[in-house]
């Protein structure tokens, strides 16, 4: 009883230097001053974070995670315990109450596993934190981390894996606690923090555990602390993300690697027909061609349009930035182009390359492909299409490796595996809480942010949606350009002061 009335007893006898729904300054000034008092030790709270591995399938490290973010909480008195379920990474669950004034609950999601990464195309280990004074392909150079002093430059970089995505979040909402605690600004709302474990590996048992912690996790809003800012730089506010689904294609040739000499133009080539596929089912402008695709698809309403029309035009120095002479979907901006659903080719297998090339036709060849949902789609009616899509061009698919016997059968055969997927979703940008976590962020900031219908990227909103039948708004705090999901990823330290700030004010001033 006395770890779970610890914080309510600190701010009951804290001096109440501020009201906990204090406007612009008189809120930002006193968080802006401890976090400049403390920016090595929030530095030092983040290094120590991102050391330890958190690919979701490494369970034992991935665990070892949630108890760190577990005794992170314990050391400020709030209660925090892990919600388990068979054969999944814990999810971290705490809870603040607020004052006994306070009429709505708050949950602040973000996710504390990582992509998988490739060692050999970083510099430096994916999870030993490195400080760089500008970007890597800017030629920034490494800064010690004794080195350090304050006021550290905002403009320096942490380069680790999760940096920026997403265990940035975790550490600017415990820094946004303490900040509160430290001028004692009682919360607005009762907050309640969950992080994920399994977010980047889709969320497969997500849904499991929300229904199984119903009544836990009950609550007016979710927040979802994920995702880069607008590529302007101005802060973004997200009402919706897209959904995802992904599958593994696998195109089959002779039972041995063949003289391309002596049986070219006899023996199937499987990287032409995996090549012939992609082409079928996606243009040069990256729309998708397979029938029905986009028949379930909800158009943007009036104001999502409008939303995406006043956002800053980012398409040419954004070109530029990333070296593009051309842009997909051109003369229509990013903002548009993510409101549709998207078919990516993340990876291709074929034989060899360069030196290790020879004058032979595969055996196989594979592509792994990701797709992008908009609302109304699901990944089940996505898979249902697809899979037309490839019998109409004359496959017999198959779930599993081929047997001989099949393979003589069959002289078009396709292996497919789909991945985990979830479904897009978006909240209304006019609802009373949309309205209000806008004016907040656009008060805390000092100027007003971006608001877009849809973030790019892809995350479980829905599940939260669908199952405690609350509405998602989307937070981000990482800089647009932090290498995310990629090999040296990083965060700009600047946006971590930034979204310190972000989350006190929602914390401390978020009513609707």
């Amino acid at each position: 009883m006395k770890a779970r009335l610890g914080l309510a007893a600190m701010i009951a006898f804290a001096p109440p230097v501020l009201a906990g729904a204090a406007p612009g300054d008189a809120l930002r000034d006193p968080v802006r001053s401890y976090r400049a008092s403390h920016e090595l030790a929030i530095l030092s709270s983040l290094s120590q974070l991102l050391a330890i591995p958190n690919v979701a399938s490494d369970r034992e490290n991935i665990r070892l995670n949630a108890d760190a973010i577990v005794a992170e909480f314990a050391r400020r008195r709030i209660p925090a315990k892990l919600l388990e379920s068979p054969d999944a990474p814990p999810a971290v669950f705490a809870e603040m109450r607020g004052p006994a004034t306070a009429r709505r609950t708050v949950v602040f999601y973000a996710h504390y596993d990582g992509q998988p990464v490739d060692p050999s195309r970083w510099t430096g280990k994916p999870w030993e934190p490195v400080v760089r004074d500008g970007l890597l392909e800017r030629g920034g150079k490494d800064v010690s981390w004794a080195a350090l002093k304050p006021p550290v430059d905002p403009r320096f970089l942490v380069y680790a894996r999760s940096a920026s995505d997403d265990k940035a979040a975790i550490v600017g909402l415990l820094s946004a606690v303490d900040a509160l605690q430290a001028a004692g600004v009682p919360p607005s709302v009762h907050v309640k923090f969950f992080f994920e474990g399994e977010e980047e590996a889709g969320s497969p048992h997500l849904a499991r555990i929300l229904r199984d912690n119903a009544a836990l996790l009950a609550s007016d809003l979710w927040l979802f602390c994920d995702g880069p800012v607008h590529q302007s730089g101005r802060k973004l506010v997200f009402f919706g993300t897209r959904g995802v689904t992904d599958v593994e294609l696998t195109a089959y040739g002779a039972l041995r690697r063949l003289h391309s000499g002596h049986y070219g133009n006899w023996s199937p080539n499987p990287a032409v027909e995996i090549a012939r596929l992609i082409a079928s089912m996606r243009d040069d402008e990256g729309n998708i061609r397979i029938a029905g695709f986009s028949d379930d698809v909800r158009p943007p309403t009036d104001a999502e349009r409008r939303a995406v029309a006043a956002a800053p035009d980012v398409d040419e120095p954004l070109r530029r930035e990333l070296g593009l002479s051309r842009t997909e979907g051109a003369p229509e901006r990013i903002e548009s182009r993510i409101l549709q659903p998207a078919l990516n080719v993340r990876g291709l297998a074929a034989g060899d390359v360069g030196t290790r090339a020879t004058n032979s036709i595969p055996t196989e060849a594979s592509a792994s492909i990701d797709f992008r949902l908009v609302p109304d789609q699901t990944p089940e009616r996505v898979r249902e299409k697809v899979e037309e899509h490839l019998r109409r061009q004359g496959y017999f698919l198959v779930q599993s490796v081929p047997d001989e016997a099949t393979r003589l059968a069959h002289p078009r055969l396709l292996r497919v595996a789909w991945g985990a997927g979830y479904p897009s979703s978006r909240t209304s940008m006019e609802l009373p809480a949309s309205r209000a976590v806008v004016k907040i962020l656009s008060d805390a900031t000092g100027s007003p942010v971006v608001r877009l219908p849809t973030l790019g990227g892809s995350g479980p909103n829905s599940l939260f949606t669908e199952i405690l039948k609350a509405p998602v708004i989307g937070v981000a705090i990482a800089n647009h350009d932090n290498n995310q999901h990629a090999a040296n990823e990083n965060l700009r330290i600047g946006n971590l002061w930034d979204g310190i700030e972000m989350y006190a004010a929602l914390m401390a001033r978020l009513d609707f």
